[in-house]
């Protein structure tokens, strides 16, 4: 490998790969992920290492691992990426930002009970700009902001997204929401106040899919007070899940942004005796995106909403 020159440059584009490897850990992820060949990747990837005129990568196993210097490279990737974003943002606050099209990838009980005064908001305060909406969980969503394919997340913070240490995003944090416990209207337990998450560990229980944001937050919920849930039925549709419950299927926890779904239905919904399990739900920009009026409105409308 050549030595590292002082007129070396590099695709930035192929550091977006080499930061998706970091995430995701294989080549195949990697691969799936940006929706490329695993033979193109390791394309960008050994282009890039040409470009550097350093080892980017090394064999593990069957797999492949990033070099000392591949890290060193991600952490000045991480500075060019945020301040492109900032020369994006200036060049769009002199326009004014008066028109363009925004992209927000959101969880869907977010869009659910989050999004739509937001929407409305937008659309009174910028109505030449384009607002699109697309359902997502991380890691997918943070893909996507990446590589540019989505301007905005929303999402909730468990094991699946990025720590708030990532130098990738501007964060902002939006709101706490809690879960109650959905109970069949005939359970015994439905016509109590409140109800110790405990006394449910015999019971059959209607959960999301275990890599799912709300499979996770309470499978790890049930943990925490002490048991494994049975889980007999495994759904990501609120919908389905409260309707299942309805049906005398099963137990669950279910967050207050989807109220408008179980308003209505033949179940009780009571709040979990004790300190109240609950999802922290946050915004993300790129780092270095914060300047850009219309990006800037965004954020400024969801804290709005959940202020």
């Amino acid at each position: 490998m050549e030595q590292v020159s002082n007129a070396f440059t590099v695709d930035l584009r192929r550091l977006t790969v080499l930061r998706e490897l970091e995430r995701r850990g294989s080549l195949a992820r990697t691969a799936e992920a940006l929706h490329l060949t695993p033979s193109a990747v390791s394309q960008q990837l050994a282009a890039l290492a040409r470009e550097a005129g350093v080892p980017l990568t090394e064999r593990e196993g069957r797999g492949v691992r990033l070099t000392g210097q591949a890290r060193v490279l991600l952490t000045h990737a991480e500075l060019i990426a945020a301040q492109l974003e900032r020369a994006r943002a200036d060049l769009a606050a002199y326009g004014e930002g008066g028109r363009g099209q925004v992209r927000i990838g959101c969880f869907g009980s977010g869009i659910l009970g989050l999004l739509p005064p937001v929407l409305r908001a937008l659309a009174e305060r910028l109505p030449r700009v384009r607002v699109d909406v697309t359902e997502g969980e991380p890691p997918d969503v943070f893909t996507a902001l990446d590589t540019g394919r989505l301007d905005v997340v929303v999402a909730v913070d468990f094991a699946a997204a990025p720590p708030h240490t990532d130098r990738r995003y501007t964060r902002t944090d939006l709101l706490t929401d809690v879960l109650d416990l959905a109970l069949p209207a005939d359970h015994p337990l439905a016509a109590r106040d409140r109800v110790p998450l405990r006394e449910l560990a015999t019971d059959a229980w209607v959960v999301g899919a275990a890599g799912s944001c709300c499979g996770a937050v309470a499978r790890a919920v049930c943990a925490a007070a002490g048991f494994t849930p049975d889980i007999r039925h495994a759904v990501n549709d609120w919908g389905a899940l409260l309707a299942l419950v309805e049906a005398g299927a099963g137990v669950a926890l279910v967050p207050r942004l989807v109220r408008p779904l179980y308003t209505g239905r033949r179940l009780a919904v009571v709040p979990v005796a004790g300190r109240p399990p609950s999802r922290n739900v946050f915004a993300a920009l790129r780092a270095g995106a914060e300047g850009d009026p219309v990006l800037a409105a965004v954020r400024e409308q969801l804290l709005a909403a959940t202020g």
